[in-house]
This record gives structure tokens, C-alpha cells and sequence, in this order.
């Protein structure tokens, strides 16, 4: 599915106006008569309940006017608290504004202070509260009444249910601008608004249902948009199919360099993560003086020791031998616990530089590429990078609040300069290709903020390149599936779930996944999907 920043939607808007002759009344009526059925459906069953909807000036004010009509069409009681006065209302708005006047429906104008202790006293006996004061034209602080509205919102300890975005959030990056309604459903329209999947904003944001408003097709599924929401359905339409005469050799090989001394885990967790998605063949290279650890922990994994520094992790000794294990194999991934000796770093650098097979950079190897992100475009196998906010500040010369700031911006920016995919980790992760193209991830939960969980995703994103995913499908579903994991780890455990309890969920992901339209019910809530059986 399709995403939008503010100014593609304003885009598609006019266009379906003056291109199709759709008018904006039109498309308002569409969008306030889907907003009250949604309505109608969270709070069913909807007659004699009581009903505020908050209202601004613009256009998510009119969405709200429209759906006040059908709501007491249903029998619902309504009220609309109107910020500001009825006399600046223009267009759309004050069209579908005098239509709820000739019905008689109940406005409070919240101009003064009386007005604003009326409107308390409304929410207090309220059942639900709609939020279509600000559109995605907000940015910016909230202006004084305002924020008045969006307090009383907040305090009333109501449903809430926001028109298109919650008032305060910012529609293309999430960011909110000192405060924001909260709330428990979002109706958006057309297309989901990015900033509503990125944190803080999806926190804010609630269950989020995209409705149909009109607006022909094809304009809302433009190559021209460049963002993607990743949903079960891409993601089964992706994954790799096993055929049932498959062997291990049509699985794929990956190589994963990884570990060192202190370190082994997160090589066997990126190991392990490689044969649970499906990898036919995983071989792990590692220093010499731990391969006999590795033998005895990794049952299903090859092991090579390969040349080492006195600390215990590879030296640029080992670097023929990793060449000429490449040869071999269908995919390298490089870094997970390979620690930061110098002549590490210097080994990783020149494999990075020889290598002509795909490629998955992560931790160490991600740090060896500071002030090096040329050698990606010389490598001879596109680049697959999973850095989180950390190491994505500390390869871009960024600070980590900056890069949390403008997470679309930085990565799809990122992905360009260094001609790699992009995997900016955090709660919804960006995966962004080097054409500008992005995907925003829906699953994943709290749980993941654990050591390790990163490693599980390399190996995962490697074994599903190994079976014969182009590296962009593989970075995609591999950030779904690893999410997807642990929402199956966390459940009832989400505090202390570990890395290691990832593992064992990766093939149930992928089968529900494969299998969407099994026992599994969807639905996105705070950005992301969440199963229920």
C-alpha cells in the first residue's frame, strides 16, 4: 500500500477535482459519511450515544460537519464544539457547515471562556470524541485554542477517534510539536499519511483504518509515490516458494564473517537466524581460537576458522580465505559481533572492496565503513546496511536526535549516496533502495529493544537473498518476518523476551505470512499489524 506525505495528498486531491471534475463537496460528503460509519462501528451500537466532535476552519472540520449529519441521521447525540467563529469558515467546510445549521444540530462556537466550560462539561458526558480540528496542512506549534482543545481531549479519558491525523502531528514525519491529541482510532483518507507509522506520531495514532473516498485509483497507486506501507499481502506475494522437489543446494549458501572473542553470540544468533528463514547451507567464518566454541554450539552451521588478531577476531590474514569462500556462496553477510580491532576493520574494508556477491553489513562492519561509504559503490554485490539510530548518526556525521527527526528523509537520502538498501532499525523501520523507493514497516514490538535481535535480522535478511530474493525483497520481507517473530515471542512475555526467542518463531511468521487468509486476523494498531486468532 501506498503512502503519502501532505503535499502528495494535496496533489492527488486537486487532481481527482479539476483533472476528473470530482468537486471537493463531493469528496468531503465521501469522507465525513465513511468517517461516521467508522464511528458508528466503534461505538455500536450508535443511537442515543453521545457524540463531540471537535472541529476546526479548514477541511477536517467540513469531514467533521458531514459525518455530524449522518451520525444523528443514526440517532446518535451530537455536538459540535466549532474553534473559533462560524464567520471564517469558507469553501467546502462552510457548505457542509450550514447544511448541519438548517438541521439544527448542536454547535458550540468556542470563542470565549463560558464557551470553553460548556465544552467540558459536553465531554464530560460524552461517549466518544472526534478530533477533526487540524488536517495535514498542520506544522508547527499549536496556536493557544489549540491547544485548549486538544487538553480537553486528552483529559477526558474518552474515545477518541481523529479525522485523517491526530491534531499536533506532523502528516510526513511524525514529530509532534509540543503536544497532540491521543488518539484511539485514526480515519484517514485516500492514503495513510507516513508520519502516522513513523514514532513519535504512531504512538499517537492508535488502531489506523485508510478509507476509500473516491479518488480514482489510479492517481493513488502513482510510481510517483514513493513511499509503501509493507503489508501481509506484499509480503506473501515476495517470499520464497520451495518447491517439493527442493535440496539444500537450491535453498541458497550464505557465508556470514561474524563474531569474536566475548562476542560469539551474536554470530550464532545471525547464523541461526539464516537456516530459520530458510537458507539451505549457512557457513560461519570466524577467528581461529573460537571455531571449537562454535562447533560445539552451532549443530546446523558450518564453521571455517579463519586467521586472527592477538585479541581474537579476524585480521586481514583471513582475507584470502574469505575470498575464496565467496566463490561458493550466494550471499555475505559481514559484522555481527566481529568487534573493532583495527586490523578487523581493515580486513572487513578490502572484503567489502573484492566482493562480488550480494552483500549484508551490519554492526562492526557497519563501523568499518565510517568515513569509507565510497567502497559501497565499488563493491561488486549490491549492499544491504542495517544500521540502527546510532550507527546511522555516527555513518551520516548526524546526531542520533537528528536522524530520529527525519528518519524517511535521512535513510532514502542515505541509500542514494552510497548506491546501497538501507535498513534503518527502530520502531518502524525504514528499509529504503537507492532509487529513492521506500517501505515503512508494521510490525515489531518493544520486546526487539534487546541485544541480539539486530544479528537475528541479518542472518534473516541473508537467508532469504541466499534462496533467491532480489536483495530489495529480501531487505523488505526480511524486516517484516523479523518483526513479525516477535510479535509471536512477546506474546504474554514482552519483558525479558530475548533474542534467542525469536528464533524458534521465524518459520511461524513466514507461514502465517504465506498463509494470511488462515485463522490470523490483521490489524494495524500504534503503525503497526498486530494478529489475533
Amino acid at each position: 500500500m501506498k503512502a503519502v506525505t501532505a503535499s502528495e495528498m494535496r496533489l492527488i486531491d486537486q487532481t481527482a477535482i479539476t483533472e476528473f471534475g470530482i468537486p471537493g463537496v463531493v469528496l468531503m460528503e465521501n469522507a465525513g459519511r465513511e468517517l461516521a460509519r467508522q464511528i458508528a462501528l466503534r461505538i455500536s451500537p450508535v443511537r442515543d450515544r453521545s457524540i463531540c466532535i471537535f472541529a476546526g476552519k479548514g477541511n477536517n472540520g467540513g469531514d467533521g460537519f458531514v459525518a455530524a449529519r449522518h451520525l444523528v441521521n443514526q440517532g446518535a447525540q451530537v455536538k459540535v464544539c466549532l474553534v473559533g467563529k462560524k464567520e471564517t469558515l469558507t469553501g467546502d467546510a462552510l457548505v457542509h457547515f450550514e447544511t448541519i445549521q438548517r438541521m439544527e444540530i448542536d454547535v458550540l462556537e468556542l470563542a470565549g471562556e463560558r464557551d470553553w466550560d460548556k465544552a467540558g462539561i459536553a465531554v464530560t458526558f460524552a461517549d466518544c470524541l472526534v478530533d477533526a480540528l487540524l488536517g495535514t496542512g498542520f506544522h508547527g506549534p499549536l496556536s493557544e485554542e489549540m491547544n485548549l482543545a486538544v487538553d480537553l481531549i486528552n483529559a477526558a479519558a474518552k474515545t477518541v477517534i481523529a479525522v485523517d491525523i491526530p491534531t499536533g502531528m506532523d502528516a510526513d514525519t511524525g514529530q509532534i510539536s509540543g503536544k497532540a491529541v491521543k488518539a484511539a482510532y485514526t480515519v484517514t483518507f485516500g492514503l495513510p499519511k507516513q508520519g502516522l507509522y513513523i514514532h513519535p506520531g504512531a504512538a499517537y495514532a492508535g488502531q489506523i483504518s485508510v478509507i476509500d473516498i473516491g479518488i480514482p485509483r489510479h492517481l493513488m497507486e502513482s510510481s510517483e509515490i514513493r513511499q509503501n506501507i509493507t503489508t501481509p499481502g506484499h509480503i506473501q506475494r515476495i517470499l520464497p516458494v520451495r518447491p517439493v522437489t527442493a535440496h539444500k543446494g537450491d535453498c541458497g549458501r550464505v557465508l556470514l564473517i561474524a563474531g569474536s572473542q566475548g562476542m560469539t553470540g551474536a554470530a550464532a544468533l545471525a547464523a541461526t537466524g539464516a537456516i530459520r528463514a530458510g537458507a539451505g547451507l549457512v557457513t560461519l567464518g570466524i577467528a581461529a581460537s573460537l571455531h571449537d566454541i562454535m562447533e560445539v554450539k552451532l549443530t546446523e552451521v558450518m564453521t571455517r576458522p579463519l586467521p586472527e588478531t592477538v585479541g581474537g577476531s579476524i585480521g586481514v590474514k583471513a582475507i584470502p580465505y574469505v575470498e575464496q569462500m565467496v566463490k561458493q556462496t550466494d550471499v555475505l553477510a559481514i559484522g555481527p559481533g566481529l568487534g573493532r580491532n583495527e586490523d578487523t576493520l581493515t580486513a572487513v574494508r578490502e572484503i567489502v572492496k573484492s566482493n562480488e556477491q550480494p552483500l549484508v553489513l551490519d554492526a562492526d562492519a557497519l563501523f568499518a565503513m565510517v568515513d569509507n561509504t565510497a567502497l559501497l559503490k565499488e563493491t561488486g554485490g549490491l549492499a544491504v546496511l542495517t544500521p540502527h539510530s546510532g550507527e546511522m548518526a555516527r555513518l551520516t556525521g548526524l546526531s542520533v536526535a537528528e536522524v530520529n527527526q527525519e528518519r524517511i528523509f535521512i535513510a532514502r537520502q542515505a541509500a542514494s549516496d552510497w548506491q546501497s538498501i538501507v535498513v534503518l532499525k527502530g520502531p518502524c523501520t525504514v528499509v529504503a533502495f537507492p532509487d529513492g523507493e521506500i517501505f515503512l514497516n508494521t510490525t515489531g514490538n518493544p520486546g526487539l529493544a534487546t541485544g541480539g535481535t539486530g544479528d537475528v535480522l541479518t542472518g534473516i535478511i541473508a537467508g532469504f537473498i541466499a534462496q533467491g530474493l532480489s536483495s530489495h525483497d529480501a531487505a523488505v520481507a526480511g524486516v517484516y518476518i523479523h518483526g513479525l517473530a516477535g510479535d509471536l515471542a512477546a506474546r504474554g512475555r514482552m519483558i525479558g523476551m530475548t533474542a534467542g526467542d525469536i528464533l524458534p518463531e521465524i518459520p511461524q511468521a513466514i507461514h502465517m505470512a504465506c498463509h494470511r487468509k488462515g485463522k490470523y486476523n490483521a490489524r494495524i494498531t500504534h503503525g503497526k499489524i498486530r494478529y489475533t486468532e
